[in-house]
């Protein structure tokens, strides 16, 4: 039976220098991923702005009452208190669309700020079923919560960097 011998100081392909150089780089780019994330879920969470903007598009009534289903908003929308807890509806329509109580004219918009976290429901005639929920979740804690956050809102935040 032959015997397989790795020569002294190496570790199968690698020489003693190589190895040290292979750590060395493994190391520093886990520590730069783990302190990138620690990053994430400890900074401060700032938004450029508090507003969510919905747009009502032009031709939205004209369609549905063609018989078209126009799904132009969300059945649900998902705010965070503190970060983007408030609602900018745009109506750039031309007919007036309603908004809980609130008739939004042609070319207005609409701004609702939310206090508190909870669960709404509006009427809303941009939806074929006339109904939409607003979601304003409580602000995310430090730590894993911001974390999710940020990952949740991470591809919606990088569309906006882009011109």
């Amino acid at each position: 039976m032959t015997e397989f011998r790795v020569p002294a100081g190496t570790l199968g392909f690698m020489t003693g220098q190589r190895r040290v150089r292979w750590l060395v780089s493994g190391t520093t780019l886990l520590m730069g991923l783990l302190g990138a994330v620690a990053w994430a879920a400890f900074a401060p969470l700032d938004p450029d702005s508090r507003d969510e903007l919905f747009e009502i598009p032009n031709g939205t009534y004209a369609r549905r009452m063609a018989g078209d289903k126009v799904e132009i908003l969300p059945d649900t929308i998902r705010l965070t208190m503190g970060l983007n807890d408030t609602l900018l509806l745009k109506n750039l329509d031309d007919v007036p669309q309603v908004f809980g109580p609130v008739l939004i004219m042609p070319g207005q918009s609409f701004r609702l700020p939310f206090e508190k976290a909870s669960t709404y429901s509006f009427a809303c005639t941009a939806h074929a079923s006339g109904q939409m929920s607003v979601i304003v979740d409580p602000s995310p804690a430090v730590g894993w919560d911001t974390l999710q956050w940020r990952l949740r809102h991470w591809p919606k935040n990088l569309n906006k960097s882009t011109p």
